[in-house]
């Protein structure tokens, strides 16, 4: 996929160009479908088809103390995400006070004036611009002088509601993953390297490995049935994750920690993608280590059984490919 960082480059990716245009924070079915629709135009056109995003999330820089959590914190897995989609360019605007600044009608003129662009694809309440000025219906009475389509695609709905980034953060807040799952259209998972920890589960029997996640939203604290993909390698591993702050050996800080099952070997900088499935249990505090030790042996056999009678509710996420180098 070619990466760019300024409209000005994507006179150089060839064309002709059709580009879907959003924040994509979590890429659910609403934000496929806008994406669909420009991959769709180029397969009709011979083109190619791309994405125009934005990073950080405007809201952050526009309203910090209203920013919510991130469905991604990873540029990365949305990224290889876009990829398994189709998506051959990827642009990624930085969001700045000066972005947040300029107008509907200047940032229309510079996308619009890019040779070879023939298709722009929005969701139908996309805002943008000084003061979300910027609607559908001002990028098409524009767009006629160039010869550029803009489409707009309707909301999706899952059970009856429009998917949303807000709806989809609230139902990982409160722990709802198979309704996740369905405005997704996969299991919800996260992406993160291994970093070392204090080896406290090597002394509890069931050796982890600490994932550093970002600051996204994150389903509620407590053990889950997951599948762990490791980059460089095809297929997913059964495990186990624990998600909390530990409080029968004191943590403070809320951590990710999952134990792949029959798995042998170090995993230190490695990156993994955590695919959650069904929750175990809540995080507890117990009385000491002997009988954390044996909740943990529990939980490992409990998570076994879920995946032989293949009642763990996760679903492999086959399209988003962490392999290579």
């Amino acid at each position: 996929m070619t990466r760019c960082s300024t409209i000005a480059e994507l006179a150089d990716v060839g064309n002709p160009l059709h580009l879907a245009m959003g924040v994509f924070d979590g890429l659910h079915l609403g934000h496929q479908a806008v994406i669909k629709a420009a991959v769709n135009g180029a397969e009709i056109s011979g083109g190619i088809p791309g994405v125009l995003t934005f990073e950080p999330h405007p809201i952050q820089v526009i309203s910090p103390e209203n920013a919510p959590r991130r469905i991604f914190s990873s540029l990365e897995q949305k990224e290889l995400l876009l990829d398994s989609f189709g998506i051959e360019v990827l642009l990624v605007l930085h969001f700045d006070q000066d972005l947040a600044r300029q107008t509907a009608a200047a940032f229309t003129e510079s996308l619009l004036a890019v040779p070879g662009l023939r298709q722009v694809v929005v969701g139908e309440d996309w805002k943008f611009g000084k003061g979300r000025q910027g609607t559908v219906a001002f990028l098409r009475s524009c767009s006629g002088d160039y010869n550029v389509k803009v489409e707009e695609i309707p909301a999706v709905t899952c059970r009856g509601e429009r998917i949303s980034s807000t709806r989809l953060r609230r139902a990982l807040r409160d722990g709802h993953l198979g309704y996740v799952r369905e405005m997704l259209g996969r299991s919800y998972s996260v992406l993160g390297t291994v970093v070392r920890g204090e080896q406290l589960g090597r002394k509890l029997g069931a050796p982890t490995a600490n994932i550093l996640v970002g600051d996204e939203q994150l389903p509620p604290d407590g053990v889950y049935a997951v599948l762990a993909r490791i980059k460089g390698e095809r297929g997913e591993r059964k495990a186990v994750a624990n998600l909390g702050i530990r409080p029968t050996v004191g943590g403070a800080r809320r951590q990710l920690e999952v134990h792949l099952l029959d798995f042998e070997g170090s995993l230190y900088g490695e990156h993994l993608e955590i695919i959650f499935g069904r929750k175990i249990r809540g995080e507890q505090k117990f009385q000491g280590c002997a009988e954390l030790q044996d909740q943990i042996q529990k939980d490992l056999e409990e998570v076994r059984r879920l995946f032989q009678v293949n009642e763990a509710e996760v679903k492999p996420n086959d399209h988003l490919d962490i392999g290579g180098n």
